[in-house]
């Protein structure tokens, strides 16, 4: 079964959501966006999220400190590093589960998927947060021995299109369940039913 992220969390009403609706994770962005939240904003946010639902935290090209720091006190259960990070980053994160983002535009940018410290490989559009996808065929059978997980333009309407293709692991969804800038429950609610009857 392809399981389900929801991205860019920021209210108490968003928690509310997910907890109803029951996703496999949910992202909250630290770096620099319209969805971006504080550590303090983060741990209440992340102290009301059901147990089940597990927390990933998004970082862009940050200070390996503050990303530990920040990490370490909100017990994350992964890291996503969405900037150009590379091994000998990634490496000190090595006791956290950690999602590598590629900004996928042709086939050459998915030839090397085997990052040693990534336990996960995130496909996104070359703009990150720009609620478009990149031509899903670059990625068609696509084989990696880690979690694949599908980002960029995913909605309601397209997601069984993404998942025939490409065939993820995981679904990552931010802008496509949002209605004039914040999460949209009905459309949670709609996202969430449909990838789960993806057979």
């Amino acid at each position: 079964m392809i399981k389900v992220k929801i991205c860019g969390l920021k209210r108490e009403e968003d928690i509310k959501c997910v907890n109803k609706y029951k996703p496999d994770y949910v992202g909250f962005v630290f770096s620099k966006s319209k969805r971006q939240v504080n550590l303090e904003q983060a741990k209440m946010l992340i102290a009301n999220l059901d147990s089940s639902i597990k927390s990933v935290g998004v970082f862009v090209d940050e200070a390996l400190e503050y990303v530990y720091n920040t990490s370490k006190i909100l017990a994350l259960d992964v890291i996503q590093f969405h900037g150009s990070e590379d091994e000998e980053y990634m490496r000190h994160f090595n006791e956290f589960t950690i999602w590598k983002a590629l900004k996928v535009r042709c086939r050459e940018d998915i030839l090397n998927l085997n990052y040693k410290y990534a336990d996960g490989i995130v496909l996104d559009n070359k703009t990150a947060g720009s609620g478009k996808c990149f031509d899903w065929d670059i990625a068609r059978d696509i084989k990696i021995k880690k979690d694949l997980i599908l980002a960029g333009g995913i909605n309601e309407e397209n997601v069984e299109t993404a998942a025939y293709i490409v065939s993820p692991n995981i679904v990552d969804v931010s802008s496509g369940v949002e209605s004039q800038g914040y999460k949209d429950s009905s459309k949670i609610k709609m996202f969430i039913e449909k990838v789960r009857n993806i057979k």
